[in-house]
């Protein structure tokens, strides 16, 4: 099961839900997916085919909805 937390300007945000316990969302785009950590701070881990700026644009939003991604997280996971 992959829950969808967010959606918003053509990106996907969701979880996988069996894999590692570090607070982490994962982003699809049409053009490509990356990983995203949330916690200690919000950085990427993992790019596949997003372009420098899509990036930019993923981690700012990561930030902006940082509260919501991380609420969603820890309901889902338990944690």
């Amino acid at each position: 099961m992959s829950p969808t937390v967010l959606r918003v300007r053509g990106y996907r945000f969701y979880f996988f839900s069996r894999e590692e316990p570090r607070p982490h969302v994962h982003v699809h785009h049409p053009t490509g997916e990356a990983k995203i950590w949330l916690e200690p701070i919000t950085a990427l881990a993992h790019n596949h085919g997003l372009t420098p700026q899509r990036i930019a644009a993923v981690l700012r939003l990561t930030e902006k909805h940082h509260a919501q991604i991380l609420g969603a997280w820890h309901t889902h996971f338990g944690r």
